[in-house]
């Protein structure tokens, strides 16, 4: 029997002031079962960044996409959004 599956996550994401978007969105696409990620900027303050990350692929694993985000010095504020499938034989 299959088992549910994540496939999209929106997530709301605090990174670092000096991380850029495009390099944080790289980094985050290159991780094992994404496909792609749309980074959109929510707010900018003192010493960090707000963003609204959206990330597709198929059987994500979201503990260790949180672990890898970490490495960056990301930290998940909040999931606004998960999809997920199960495919039935």
């Amino acid at each position: 029997m299959n088992e549910p599956k994540i496939e999209e996550l929106v997530l709301d994401v605090l990174i670092p002031l000096n991380l850029s978007l495009p390099t944080f969105a790289m980094y985050l696409v290159e991780y094992k079962n994404i496909e792609s990620v749309e980074v959109s900027l929510i707010e900018i303050d003192r010493n960090t960044v707000s963003l609204e990350v959206a990330i597709q692929g198929h059987d994500i694993d979201y503990d260790s996409l949180k672990d890898h985000m970490s490495e960056q010095g990301a930290v998940i504020h909040s999931i606004d959004k998960v999809f997920v499938t199960n495919m039935k034989e």
